[in-house]
């Protein structure tokens, strides 16, 4: 953790934990797409306790596998593996070849 991501009250600011979980849930969608890239449709994040020292890992599943749209969730960790935050989302594939990305 570094200072400048924390919000006033000295706490990691929220969209730390959008950014997270929505990169864990994205990637798991991800690993099952060869062809297009994956957008995000819709998150939804359920924050549970601050954090203000330590790592944080997200962890992301998909719950959820169709021909065009995805659903899949995710979970933000601390150090002792404590839950942070959990999240959940809808994913399309898109029309953009992962080939045609830089």
């Amino acid at each position: 953790m570094r200072e400048e991501f924390f919000h006033a009250a000295g706490a990691v600011h929220g969209s730390h934990y959008f950014k997270a979980l929505d990169d864990a849930a994205f990637f798991a969608v991800a690993s099952l797409v060869d062809d297009n890239f994956v957008l995000t449709a819709s998150f939804n994040m359920y924050f549970e306790r601050p954090v203000s020292a330590g790592t944080l890992t997200a962890i992301g599943k998909v719950i959820q596998r169709g021909r065009r749209v995805f659903l899949a969730e995710s979970r933000l960790t601390d150090d002792d593996g404590c839950e942070l935050a959990r999240g959940s989302g809808t994913f399309m594939r898109s029309s953009t070849a992962w080939d045609e990305l830089p």
